[in-house]
């Protein structure tokens, strides 16, 4: 079992240096730590978080007007690894719009509620896939393994960075296979394409759940399948939805923050001026 401390900067010292000695010192067989993983400081738009001044947003706080797992994503997509990372409320909605809402979130809701329409809410049968379709995983294939490689080397900013890229993939398929347009022309290629892209959802149900683990398990529940095994083999992993499986649209996976709520939010936790 590898053991892995997590900390800001501050307290590398006493833990690499001090707390250790102890340990060794007291002669018993305690485990001691393989690998620290530090960050530098987070800051509050322009300054420091100040819980007397009341300046900055705190969990309690956070979790009053966010799900978690709004929080989650921005905090790892930011993390401080390298330098301080500094906090804004327009960074913030920025990358739960344009990140969780725009393309993991949408890609979602258009596959479900194309389905639906088109073919029930029922995996479809029919079709075979060709060149696009292999592309498309074979480049799901190298970024699934590239955000496994950041993980695994506690590469967390850069993680986050690949797991994303590989949901755009996925509207980028939609966009450029286009099954509503398929339909009309071929309904069995349509059928494969929407196929393909619900075994994607369960796909990315299953690689974001370190990131956002409440989302994923509402995919999974939406899709009715409780198969969330990691994807060694990334063509048995789109297969596992076979043609007849039923699922149900999801409900909005995340929500936009609206210019107004960013303007309250900001007001509300500014701090003394």
């Amino acid at each position: 079992m590898i053991y892995t401390q997590f900390m800001g900067k501050d307290n590398v010292p006493f833990h690499t240096l001090t707390f250790p000695a102890t340990i060794i010192g007291s002669g018993e067989a305690w485990k001691r730590v393989d690998y620290i993983k530090s960050f530098n400081y987070l800051n509050y738009d322009g300054g420091q978080f100040s819980t007397s001044r009341g300046r900055g947003v705190f969990m309690d706080q956070a979790l009053e007007i966010l799900p978690a797992d709004y929080w989650r994503w921005w905090l790892l997509s930011h993390a401080p690894e390298n330098s301080d990372s500094e906090f804004t409320w327009e960074n913030l909605q920025a990358s739960v719009n344009k990140d969780l809402a725009d393309v993991l979130g949408n890609f979602a809701s258009r596959v479900t509620k194309f389905c639906r329409s088109k073919f029930g809410e029922v995996v479809p049968e029919g079709g075979a896939m060709r060149d696009l379709e292999a592309n498309l995983i074979a480049d799901l294939a190298e970024k699934i393994r590239e955000y496994e490689a950041k993980m695994e080397a506690h590469e967390v900013r850069k993680a986050a960075g690949a797991l994303r890229t590989a949901w755009v993939l996925g509207n980028e398929y939609l966009q450029e296979a286009a099954p509503w347009s398929t339909f009309k022309t071929d309904p069995e290629a349509a059928a494969m394409q929407v196929r393909l892209a619900l075994n994607m959802i369960r796909l990315y149900a299953v690689i974001s759940s370190p990131f956002i683990p409440d989302a994923s398990a509402q995919l999974l529940a939406a899709l009715k399948t409780e198969d969330d095994g990691w994807p060694g083999d990334l063509d048995a992993a789109l297969s596992v939805l076979p043609a007849g499986h039923a699922f149900e649209v999801p409900e909005v996976t995340f929500r936009k923050i609206t210019d107004a709520e960013r303007e309250e939010w900001q007001e509300r936790f500014c701090g003394e001026r």
